[in-house]
């Protein structure tokens, strides 16, 4: 009997809400459910289904919503043919201030899926909305009521969360409608000029039905915004005006080292200011909760720049590799904002490496560098405990820790999915130390999606560019500006 590995939590979130908290988890093309209290797993989406039995079906759609799931068959050691998914990973989840509901992007199928939270933790979908173009990024505004979506091609969508029962009206363009059947054929024209008419009446006919094919999505959205490039990185903020006002703004970043900061809807097409400083693609915008005035932002430079947004204002630039290692290319795989007690914490993970880089957030808006966290593995995804003054970190169990390409000889067990750091009580500086807790124990031990250790090196190939893709981002020698 092979040894197999357990697919890692690319994406890990703690939802807060009034009856038990969960943690939200996505691995491989699955999501789970777990108690934040226990660590016991309480649901799967999707749960496989045998071809041979009915599939449940969780909440009423509508075909308006997007095409049904293509399913792919793979072979089981039974004679029953277990369906998979059409999709490998789902690489964005996010969840309502509520925590009610959670958003999944499923990748291949370029699906954004809104799920109902269920008080046993199980997932209900509501909705499943397939884009034009792969979404890159995904947020909520403040009231919840609306999904922010943007995509490679450089736009942002706003999509409601729930989608209304009632359609919008698709209409056809005048010249389509004119167009579409020409009343004479080539049986009733004989003259040279009508034959050319004819040919071109037919011609536009033709792409007024392409045109009406790749209008768009059928349902509900608002394109808001667009970018020139592949859009990698969004945040929907809001700031006070006066005592009872607040005025909202979307940040967003591309390849082409752009932040750009426009106005909240319904005035997104209002372009405020740029941040320009970066020189390499920015993957990731962190605004903090508690200092929205503040923005975080790093990319495929060797820094972060810490930014007063809405004057386009650099505060600060703070380097994330040794004066030694200058040379190297890095990537920022994640930023993260949390408050522990009276500490206000940026964590920062590298792309493809095992160490947390840790700061703490100055009341000047600057970084102050504290001492980092090692893990056993490459650092893909945290949440923090804030009531706990702990942080609970994603790890990959599959590659050798400071590598993206190279899998460890053995899966250990049970293998680390998530370890779990606290504050270290009665120093000066900040420090973490590791903490037993039953919640990753259980985890860990529970697992999630098997992947054989004798992965054939097509398909590791795959699943290593499933997790550590932001390489494809960097610009090389050659390439257009």
């Amino acid at each position: 009997m092979s040894a197999h590995f357990q697919h890692p939590l690319q994406c890990l979130r703690l939802v807060q809400r009034p009856a038990a908290n969960l943690l939200i988890g996505s691995a491989g093309s699955k999501l789970y459910s777990y108690s934040a209290e226990t660590g016991q797993r309480l649901a799967v989406w999707p749960e496989d289904v045998a071809s041979s039995a009915t599939k449940p079906v969780d909440a009423e759609s509508t075909p308006e919503q997007g095409p049904p799931e293509k399913k792919r068959k793979v072979s089981s050691s039974d004679s029953q043919t277990i369906e998979k998914p059409a999709w490998s990973n789902i690489p964005i989840v996010t969840g309502t201030a509520s925590g009610e509901h959670i958003i999944a992007l499923t990748a291949e199928d370029k699906c954004v899926r809104v799920f109902q939270l269920q008080e046993n933790g199980s997932f209900v979908q509501l909705s499943e909305r397939v884009m034009p173009k792969r979404p890159s990024a995904i947020t909520l505004t403040d009231d919840d009521d609306t999904i922010l979506c943007g995509d490679k091609f450089g736009d942002v969508y706003s999509l409601p969360l729930i989608p209304s029962d009632k359609l919008p009206a698709i209409t056809k363009s005048l010249r389509s409608a004119k167009l579409s059947h020409p009343a004479a054929t080539s049986l009733t024209v004989h003259t040279k000029g009508n034959r050319r008419a004819l040919e071109q009446q037919l011609r536009l006919a033709s792409e007024g039905k392409r045109d009406e094919k790749s209008s768009g999505p059928t349902f509900e959205h608002k394109i808001l915004l667009g970018h020139v490039s592949l859009l990698t990185g969004m945040a929907y903020v809001s700031l006070p005006v006066d005592e009872n006002k607040k005025r909202s703004y979307i940040l967003t970043a591309d390849r082409d080292e752009h932040i750009r900061v426009s106005r909240g809807p319904p005035q997104a097409h209002v372009i405020e200011n740029y941040c320009l400083g970066h020189t390499a693609f920015i993957s990731k915008l962190c605004v903090p909760q508690w200092a929205p005035q503040y923005l975080v932002s790093g990319g495929g430079d060797n820094y972060l720049l810490v930014w007063k947004w809405a004057e386009g204002r650099i505060l600060q630039k703070v380097s994330l590799v040794d004066e030694a290692s200058e040379a190297t290319e890095v990537a920022v795989q994640g930023i993260w904002a949390t408050s522990l007690g009276d500490l206000r914490i940026i964590l920062v993970a590298l792309h493809g490496s095992s160490r947390l880089q840790c700061f703490t957030l100055e009341s000047d808006g600057t970084l102050k560098t504290q001492a980092s966290i090692q893990l056993s593995g490459n650092v893909l995804d945290l949440t923090p405990v804030e009531k706990d003054n702990t942080i609970l970190v994603s790890v990959d169990s599959i590659r050798q820790p400071d590598s993206t390409q190279e899998w460890r000889t053995s899966p250990s067990s049970p293998s680390t999915l998530i370890e779990a750091f606290h504050i270290k009580s009665g120093t000066d500086s900040l420090e973490w130390e590791p903490t037993a807790a039953s919640v990753t124990d259980k985890i860990n031990s529970t697992g999630t999606e098997e992947v054989p250790a004798t992965t054939e090196e097509k398909q590791r190939k795959e699943l290593n560019d499933s997790l550590y893709g932001l390489g494809h981002l960097r610009k090389r020698k050659g390439e257009d500006e």
